[in-house]
């Protein structure tokens, strides 16, 4: 399975990092950041990975 959420669609996103050096902001590089992806049970009973937020979502709508 990909590395995105199957409800919302959310996937990688790139963060540039800065580091303050001598008073100024260095930018020292990329990384990638992922979706906190959980396996749930929807409510058919299929089990997909969705995203966190998705989870919290699909619980106060029950």
């Amino acid at each position: 399975m990909s590395r995105r959420c199957s409800i919302c669609g959310k996937k990688s996103m790139i963060a540039v990092i800065r580091k303050k050096l001598r008073g100024k902001y260095n930018p020292t590089g990329k990384k990638r950041k992922y979706p906190n992806l959980q396996l749930a049970t929807l409510a058919n009973g299929k089990k997909v990975k969705a995203c966190t937020k998705c989870i919290k979502t699909m619980s106060k709508s029950k």
